[in-house]
């Protein structure tokens, strides 16, 4: 057994080089960036440091800079916000107790101090709370932004395509390379596409202008990271961000954060040859009109494949389903169609999906050939500048 003079070195060896970061940040600057960062954080996890935060304060020239690093292994983000540094230092802290903690705070300053045995200690007005960290040594290596070969992506532009493709990414985790959206690198134009095996969701974004970039560069992007940058992309002010890669890491900057994700492996699958060529039959709608339409039908369907039936008859698209357990329902939208007569059947979710991604307004345009055939949608919008459309295999009914 340890005498206790043994006992109180031990401590002090363990002490000692934790014993420093010592900050005031503003609750409203912190509250932010922990937003930003707490979802990357595993929520059940078996590697507890991955359920901490990693406070990171440096003495920057003039002024001090916090960065809280946050990550899961496959993902992590980065990011930081100005505070008023005492002591340069690191410390991790466990992240949902803390941002919750965070937020029934009132707006002020709040001070954090790294104690002995990893503990830190949060002061926020007449509020004092210590909270159980962990060793700074066991958070994971997090890797750096590559400093050079990064690519100038639109905002903007960016956020409409993670929008417009995100839900058509598959869930089945044994169809690998469909678990993320393809995003295709032009000089002139950007593209992304998702697929999940029975419904394909394609954007292209013209007039872009991408320095850097001969031919085409595709890089597969996470379900995800995606999720995790369409929240950056819609909370950021900037309008472009930066993006790169390396053999395993994909990279995302957008002002003081960044995201890095690892790479999908494998070769995601050749859609163009399945992008419909011939559907030279077509029908015009008002989204909104059959957006209702499709919903009201939709509450009859059969339960587990959600199968409507579309009748073009002429000028008239008729909508109907039926199940042996709730009955059936019908929905007629007139609309000039001069075709043979056609009757395909779809998942009525599908189409749901591909309607309040175009923001159910508008019109939008079906193009058919035959009932066994892909069936593709896109606005009728007159946007020359993005080329949107959703390809949909027909179900049986």
């Amino acid at each position: 057994m340890p005498t206790l003079t043994e006992d109180s070195e031990t401590n002090t060896n363990v002490a000692a080089p934790t014993g420093n970061l010592e900050i005031t940040v503003s609750r409203a600057e912190l509250l932010r960036e922990l937003t930003a960062a707490q979802s990357v954080v595993e929520r059940k996890t078996t590697i507890p440091i991955l359920s901490n935060f990693l406070f990171e304060a440096s003495n920057e020239g003039e002024t001090g800079r916090l960065t809280i690093t946050a990550t899961d292994l496959d993902q992590s983000l980065r990011t930081s916000c100005a505070a008023k540094v005492k002591k340069a230092g690191a410390c991790t802290i466990p992240a949902r107790k803390l941002y919750d903690y965070i937020r029934l705070l009132p707006e002020g300053e709040i001070s954090i101090k790294l104690m002995d045995n990893h503990w830190v200690q949060i002061r926020a007005g007449r509020s004092n709370t210590k909270m159980v960290g962990m060793a700074r040594a066991n958070f994971p290596q997090v890797a750096e932004f590559p400093a050079s070969g990064a690519y100038t992506l639109s905002v903007a532009s960016l956020k409409t395509m993670v929008s417009k493709t995100i839900f058509a990414i598959s869930n089945e985790e044994s169809r690998y390379t469909l678990n993320g959206a393809l995003l295709v690198l032009k000089a002139e134009s950007m593209a992304m596409v998702a697929t999940d095996g029975h419904r394909l969701a394609h954007v292209e974004k013209l007039g872009e202008t991408l320095e850097g970039i001969s031919g085409e560069k595709k890089t597969l992007i996470p379900r995800k990271a995606l999720s995790e940058l369409s929240s950056l992309l819609n909370s950021t002010d900037a309008e472009t961000m930066q993006f790169a890669d390396d053999d395993s890491t994909l990279f995302f900057k957008m002002g003081g954060r960044v995201l890095t994700s690892r790479k999908l492996t494998g070769q995601f699958p050749n859609y163009e040859a399945v992008l419909p060529r011939d559907n030279n039959k077509f029908v015009i709608v008002r989204s909104e009109d059959l957006m209702s339409a499709i919903q009201r039908v939709a509450q009859f369907a059969d339960e587990r494949s959600g199968a409507i039936k579309i009748r073009l008859e002429q000028n008239e698209l008729r909508l109907s389903s039926s199940s042996t357990d709730s009955g059936e329902s019908e929905d007629t939208i007139e609309t000039p169609y001069n075709y043979d007569p056609l009757v395909v059947g779809f998942n009525s979710q599908y189409l749901i999906d591909f309607l309040k991604a175009i923001g159910n307004t508008g019109e939008v345009r079906l193009e058919f050939k035959d009932a066994q055939s892909a069936g593709q949608m896109r606005p009728e919008d007159g946007n020359e500048d993005v080329k949107y459309r959703y390809i949909l295999m027909p179900m049986r009914i």
